[in-house]
């Protein structure tokens, strides 16, 4: 993985505002490599602490928490929900709604 794509990731993830979601694929993307949604997921993974990422702002691609309950799933949601964000009764949110829509054209000349 490039040292730019990864700069490019997590400048993304800390543009991400409140009360709005991205999907791994949607950062992906964003940062040049639409297939690289197993990246981000890892940089988040790494770097969300040591980075002071919004990490509970990245959800999958249907809307839902990608973390497995009592490993994370209950604290994301709980960000999320402080948020004014909603679930429905299978724990989606609604991409819809609460899908962050940046310019595309301003990230690469930001870095």
């Amino acid at each position: 993985m490039s040292t730019l794509f990864f700069q490019r990731v997590k400048h993304i993830i800390k543009r991400i505002p409140k009360g709005r979601v991205a999907t791994y694929g949607q950062i992906a993307e964003l940062a040049g490599n639409h297939r690289a949604a197993r990246q981000v997921a890892w940089i988040l993974h790494s770097s969300s602490e040591k980075e002071r990422l919004p990490w509970h702002r990245v959800v999958n691609s249907q809307g839902e928490i990608s973390l497995k309950p009592k490993q994370g799933y209950e604290v994301q949601k709980a960000l999320l929900k402080k948020e004014s964000i909603e679930f429905d009764q299978d724990g989606r949110l609604d991409l819809n709604q609460y899908l962050w829509k940046p310019s595309v054209a301003k990230w690469y000349t930001e870095l």
